[in-house]
């Protein structure tokens, strides 16, 4: 019986497989080229990091070029289908610290001034109250957000620290916003995004890590002591196992490896800030699982359930490289080469799934899922995930950069 279950459900599988080929055959030829091309597993060899992150700055700037409305920000995507999108407000707000290190780390001004571009963008469109809108320029309901306006807080705080008073009072305003709207428990449950499943969101980690950001610029305003209790709250839903529960978009049974990365990152970052053995056995409780359930060869899975057994068998790419982050600053915090190691791997995966060649809108960009035809960021390159790709392999170029030193 368990054998005819098998069969049955592989003829499932290919008839749905048949089905979908049929859809992309219809689709423009970018989209079959790219699906036909991930699906068939054609990989590129390896670019090295430099020429990654060379390749992936400059999507950034044509991102910010080609989006939808000519303003300062950056394109949410590029889409296969559709083209360039509208600009997104939150991204933007954390590519602004990237860039301004790529612009310190090659002494070239023009990624400075980009980031300069940027950061007035957001000044012009910021709520009275201090906030920012959820979703991109364009989209309906327009309304206050937590998660968004913690991202660009990250934004305010590095255009802050290089350019100096410019930035400080947008920053002042948007992160005692924050402090302002978050409940007695550490939680932040109003002013949710629209686009979001309604509930408690452990990914609001990466808000505190925001308002960590903030204390270092301006301390004495209650920045630092609500992200750290925001992350207490955050770990009281932390499973044994390392996984974290109401870790998702609209799935929290099944949290992207994006939105765990998220999390993680702001228990990594809050062990940085305020070094506590909480913290560190915290973060390497989910970073050991992540260990765990990546395949030799880097792969790991776009979601997973609670028992750490994946949801899904396409990759998050942006997923990927979080974990990878957070790997490399647990790496430094301990010593511990598994952590290098795996982080190398990782990254290395991501690098063969992306070009340095081609035309600009594909060059250097991240695809939201791998294969492209995958449930996350479907036949797009997304803004974040090159985002934390450069991050990722900047962070692995210095590592190397130490060792070798």
């Amino acid at each position: 019986m368990a054998r005819l279950k098998r069969k049955m459900f592989s003829l499932y599988r290919w008839r749905e497989k048949a089905r979908e080929v049929g859809r992309v055959i219809k689709l423009p030829k970018d989209v079959r080229t790219e699906y036909f091309k991930d699906n068939f597993g054609i990989i590129n060899t390896d670019p090295g990091c430099q020429a990654a992150v060379e390749s992936s700055i400059a999507w950034l700037c044509e991102a910010q070029d080609n989006n939808l409305f000519g303003d300062g920000g950056v394109a949410d995507t590029y889409s296969l289908i559709t083209g360039w999108g509208p600009s997104y407000p939150e991204t933007t707000g954390y590519i602004i610290p990237t860039l301004i290190e790529y612009g310190c780390l090659k002494g070239d001004e023009k990624f400075l001034g980009r980031a300069k571009r940027m950061l007035d963008w957001l000044c012009a469109i910021q709520f009275p109250d201090g906030s920012f809108q959820g979703g991109v320029i364009g989209t309906q309901p327009l309304q206050p957000t937590v998660f968004n306006t913690g991202q660009i807080v990250m934004g305010f705080a590095a255009g802050a620290t290089k350019f100096g008073e410019a930035y400080r009072l947008n920053l002042v305003r948007a992160a005692d916003w924050l402090v302002k709207v978050q409940d007695a428990d550490g939680a932040w449950r109003k002013f949710e995004s629209p686009f979001v499943e309604h509930g408690d969101k452990t990914y609001h980690a990466h808000v505190a890590w925001g308002l960590m950001e903030a204390e270092k610029i301006e301390p004495g305003r209650n920045y630092g002591a609500s992200a750290l209790k925001h992350i207490q709250w955050a770990l009281s839903h932390q499973k044994p196992n390392g996984w974290f529960a109401n870790c998702d978009l609209n799935m929290p049974s099944q949290p992207l490896t994006h939105t765990l990365g998220y999390v993680l990152r702001g228990v990594v970052e809050a062990q940085l800030f305020s070094p506590n053995l909480e913290f560190l056995k915290a973060s390497r409780l989910t970073a050991d699982a992540f260990l765990d359930v990546m395949e030799k060869d880097g792969y790991i899975a776009g979601r997973f359930f609670d028992n750490w057994r994946p949801a899904e068998d396409w990759v998050c790419l942006t997923g990927t490289v979080q974990i990878a982050i957070c790997w490399l600053l647990l790496y430094r915090i301990t010593g511990d080469q598994k952590y290098r190691d795996a982080a190398f791997v990782a990254n290395r995966y991501v690098r063969m799934r992306m070009s340095v060649n081609g035309p600009e809108h594909k060059r250097g960009g991240i695809k939201g899922s791998y294969p492209v035809n995958g449930y996350y960021g479907t036949f797009a390159y997304l803004n974040w995930a090159a985002k934390f790709f450069v991050d990722a392999n900047l962070l692995e170029l210095q590592v190397r950069s130490n060792e070798s030193a």
